[in-house]
């Protein structure tokens, strides 16, 4: 059964056994005293696991408990036996939110909350037919027809990202270690954070993806506007990745103070069809309904995106804005050099036959794991490269809807198509993204912005293998 997570990412329905591949690396405290070398391992008829000492001593062994919380995107120690998979993150856990507000008692509902990604809109525009504009909208009637209060486009959010992505390259070319790895893909920083952490983490960028600025936007600012505490809002994400459902479950995107996630369900395009399909409703059968805006003034009858590509444009963005900051260029086009297909290219700036920028896009882990040991070496050629997961980007992403009778490529195709549809604006342009600098976060580069929009990352020790233990 193939994943649906991306390359870094195997949660599958295994068989109940842990194979040589399949090592769960979650760290544990392992008791020395009890001596080292091979174990034994006993079995009792109810199933309880003892573990059998050299002296004939046993000691009876704890169930490995594991949550969306511990995993880190590894090679499948959850099986199908667990029962504690993803239970908080999925369209069911949605569901049961939307039932319980509907037989709440007056004041003990909790507001819904609804942000899509166009990625999952452009996929949706393609199963149904129909166009950006006029999908975004029906997806907007239908969560507000089963029990939604709001629904936002994440392509508001990721403003944000863009911006705070700009300035951070600019800050660490002129000092800090290069090159700048963009770290919006969560099956990418699953695997540099637990497999070359000490080589990778020091050149991740800290802007939060578009999905968790989002999850800071509805949780902090949306909350006050609504005079409510973040844990009486559900935010519910449409995304086109599983691998976002690791991300929204990170330790650092829960609040201790009002214990709830900035993100607390994420749902992926091929659930939201799921949806659909229980409800018996046909997306393009339904009337549109206007997007809900952050900003009150501000119009958000219609979707939009950004110049770049399927994955938000990092490459794109930051390139223009480090042209005109640091070399005062103004790039009008921006030349791709594709070097193996278009999951690895190449973009530069050149006055007077000297490189000033070389940026790069690396899609997939063939490109990934090549750029790793560019990276050890010490002879990565690049000041900036957008890296993802998946090859061909966002717009492909594991949680996409598939088409049986469509090859995928020509698939991927109409999708893009339908993508670039979408009116483009730069993030500085949007309306709503200053106010909100100065409203919400206390100016740009602000003690308030670097909280909110910046986040961290943590090397993970890959605990010693349990495969010498015999059976």
């Amino acid at each position: 059964m193939a994943s649906p997570f991306s390359g870094a990412v195997q949660l599958t329905d295994l068989d109940d056994f842990i194979a040589p591949s399949q090592d769960c690396i979650k760290p544990m405290k392992v008791d020395k005293r009890l001596g080292s070398g091979v174990a034994k391992i006993h079995i009792e008829d109810d199933g309880s696991y003892f573990q059998v000492s050299h002296d004939g001593g046993t000691r009876k062994l704890e169930k490995a408990k594991i949550s969306l919380d511990d995993c880190l995107a590894c090679s499948g120690c959850v099986t199908s036996a667990e029962t504690v998979l993803i239970t908080q993150q999925s369209h069911e856990e949605l569901r049961k939110v939307l039932d319980a507000n509907k037989t709440a008692a007056p004041g003990q509902q909790r507001l819904v909350v609804i942000s899509v990604s166009p990625q999952s809109q452009a996929s949706l525009a393609v199963r149904f037919q129909l166009n950006p504009t006029d999908t975004a909208g029906k997806l907007t009637a239908f969560f507000k027809s089963i029990g939604a209060h709001y629904v936002f486009d994440t392509a508001f959010s990721r403003n944000f990202s863009l911006l705070e992505s700009q300035r951070e390259f600019v800050r660490r070319f002129r000092g800090q270690a290069l090159p700048v790895l963009t770290s919006a893909c969560p099956g990418w920083i699953c695997y540099a954070e637990k497999t070359h952490g000490h080589v990778l983490l020091p050149h991740i960028s800290t802007a939060r993806s578009p999905q968790q600025v989002m999850g800071a936007l509805v949780k902090d600012f949306f909350a006050q506007q609504q005079h409510l505490t973040p844990d009486k809002i559900y935010h519910a994400t449409v995304m086109p990745c599983y691998d976002k459902k690791l991300e929204a479950s990170r330790p650092d995107f829960f609040s201790q103070e009002h214990q709830t996630r900035d993100v607390d369900c994420v749902i992926t395009t091929g659930e939201v069809l799921r949806l659909l399909e229980e409800e018996g409703v046909s997306l393009a059968a339904l009337e549109p309904a206007a997007l809900d805006s952050l900003c009150g003034g501000v119009s958000a009858q219609e979707p939009t995106s950004h110049r770049g590509g399927g994955s938000g444009g990092y490459l794109e963005h930051v390139f223009r804005y480090a042209a005109r900051e640091l070399f005062g260029v103004h790039v009008s086009e921006i030349t791709y050099r594709p070097l193996r297909k278009k999951d690895l290219q190449e973009v530069t700036l050149e006055r007077e036959g000297q490189v000033l920028l070389h940026f790069a896009a690396a899609y997939g882990f063939r490109n990934i794991q090549n750029l790793v040991q560019k990276l050890k070496r010490g002879r990565c050629p690049y000041h900036y490269v957008e890296v993802m997961a998946c090859p061909a980007g966002c717009l492909n992403g594991g949680g996409q809807l598939k088409a049986p009778d469509l090859p995928g490529k020509a698939l991927l195709q109409q999708v893009e198509r339908l993508y670039r549809m979408v009116k483009t604006q730069a993030p500085e342009d949007a309306p709503g993204v200053q106010e909100l600098y100065g409203r919400w976060l206390q100016g740009e580069g602000s003690e308030r912005a670097g909280r909110l929009l910046h986040t961290s990352y943590h090397a993970v020790e890959k605990a010693g293998s349990g495969l010498s233990i015999k059976w």
